[in-house]
């Protein structure tokens, strides 16, 4: 069987055309190298060089053979640096999962952060429900999803990182103190995300809502809910975290807590029990706490 270690020694004859100088080179005495690239040739079928005791010519199939030799040798030294670039943090290709409740929002606090300090994390996101993620997690298409619990994680490691309150919206003409309870609300005009959203499940939750209540209409996103409730047809309930992008920038809509016990849903990063590279996902949430609450302390 052809080696590693025989191809390094006739490309480092053919880099030197001398077999004493390429040993020299190759830390082993002249007729150990010699006698690995005789072996080579006799296991390949066929002359790599001519050499007599003046000079070394490397053959004409010797040249093709030398070539692949090279591709293998850059190949194997690849293999050699993965280990070494695994070694820095956020430097290997990373698959994350996010939820759409949690995506438009987190993300253009924390990418520009991520291109900064890790230039060379290949990143790739995807965006999807809840029990879509935590399967593909599951399943090893994911290194990890973003995910807002409570919420059935299949087994998976949970690693929190930021907690949030509700905020009932509704449009600028209705009365609403700054802070209401649920009982305040009038549910027959609340509008909430379609089934599969867990945000759905989380709001039903905080307000002690049955799950059997009628609404008065159920969206795919929260920015077509907020569009609802600018244009007066009802109002909904949006985490803290979106309140920049979907409120401040609409006159027509006006804010008030949800004045009910909380946090009414925690921000984790969910991986497998067996995921390997759990520094980067410590790494990932010192980005995501010192954003979120850099932009926090702007959103009241």
């Amino acid at each position: 069987m052809i080696s590693i270690k025989q191809l390094n020694y006739a490309l480092a004859v053919a880099k030197r055309l001398h077999f004493k100088k390429a040993a020299d080179d190759c830390f082993v005495s002249p007729s150990t190298l010699s006698n690995a690239i005789t072996e080579l040739e006799n296991q390949i079928g066929f002359q790599i060089f001519e050499r007599t005791n003046k000079k070394v010519i490397v053959t004409k199939l010797g040249l093709e053979l030398l070539k692949k030799a090279e591709t293998v040798q850059l190949h194997i030294e690849d293999i050699k640096n993965l280990g070494e670039k695994q070694k820095a943090p956020l430097s290997s290709p990373l698959t994350i999962g996010i939820i759409p409740t949690i995506g438009p929002y987190l993300l253009p606090l924390v990418l520009p952060k991520l291109k900064k300090y890790h230039p060379n994390l290949n990143l790739k996101i995807l965006e999807g429900k809840s029990s879509s993620l935590v399967q593909k997690v599951n399943d090893g298409d994911l290194d990890m999803a973003i995910l807002a619990l409570p919420y059935n994680l299949g087994g998976l490691l949970s690693f929190k990182f930021w907690e949030e309150n509700f905020y009932y919206v509704s449009h600028k003409k209705n009365e609403y103190k700054k802070a209401l309870k649920a009982k305040d609300i009038n549910f027959s005009e609340l509008m909430l995300l379609d089934d599969g959203h867990c945000l759905k499940n989380h709001v039903l939750a905080a307000c002690k809502i049955n799950d059997n209540q009628q609404f008065s209409m159920e969206a795919s996103s929260l920015t077509t809910l907020i569009q609802l409730v600018a244009n007066n047809m009802g109002s909904t309930l949006v985490p803290h975290m979106s309140i920049k992008h979907l409120i401040h920038t609409n006159s027509m809509i006006k804010k008030s807590i949800l004045n009910e016990p909380g946090p009414h849903r925690e921000l984790a990063i969910v991986v497998r029990q067996t995921y390997a590279d759990i520094e980067n996902v410590m790494l990932l949430i010192d980005i995501f706490k010192n954003e979120l609450g850099k932009y926090s302390e702007n959103i009241q």
